[in-house]
């Protein structure tokens, strides 16, 4: 990217879409098994099963993340272009260890900037990454072996690389106009 047309810091959104890599390799971009794990028949079929996003409970949706981190990351817009980079930079409130928020009930208020992930924003959010339960779910595609919903362990979706665990930092500390140095490719 030349000097000129380096993304400008301007607007910085939170939500991840797996990137296209630039000149390093976007951990985001791995590839893992994408089948989806489906309730036996005959067997009682679990809620993601039988609802669709817009009939869950605020419960039930919640207990369809899982724990990847990859909507913490910080994403750069280039003000002219409207392009969307992703960064290898977490929300200072993402513990990066457990790809959890250290203050999820009270992070619209600490990060102003943070998107409720809804059924609005999985349908027009190109950005979320293919992984994603929710846009899995809305599109069909079911949760896939990784899922700790399936897997009943929060930690398979770290061993199965999906995951932002081992190749972010946090981006408390780093200033404005150094963000641009951790981009690791174009949203898209």
């Amino acid at each position: 990217m030349s000097k000129s047309s380096k993304p400008k810091p301007e607007k910085r959104e939170r939500t991840p879409r797996k990137s296209a890599p630039r000149s390093r390799a976007n951990p985001a971009r791995r590839a893992i098994s994408d089948e989806a794990v489906w309730a036996p028949e005959g067997a009682e079929k679990p809620f993601w099963e039988t609802k669709t996003l817009k009939q869950m409970t605020a419960e039930e949706w919640d207990s369809l993340c899982d724990g990847c981190g990859q909507c913490c990351l910080v994403k750069i817009e280039e003000e002219d272009t409207g392009t969307v980079y992703l960064t290898r930079l977490a929300c200072g409130l993402l513990d990066i260890g457990s790809c959890r928020c250290k203050d999820y009930e009270n992070r619209f208020e600490k990060m102003p900037d943070c998107l409720k992930i809804d059924l609005r924003r999985v349908r027009t959010l190109s950005w979320l990454p293919e992984s994603c339960a929710y846009r899995r779910l809305d599109e069909g595609r079911g949760l896939a072996w990784w899922h700790p919903l399936i897997s009943g362990d929060p930690e398979t979706v770290h061993e199965a690389g999906v995951s932002v665990r081992g190749w972010v930092r946090s981006e408390e500390g780093i200033p404005e106009d150094e963000i641009e140095r951790y981009i690791i490719g174009e949203a898209t």
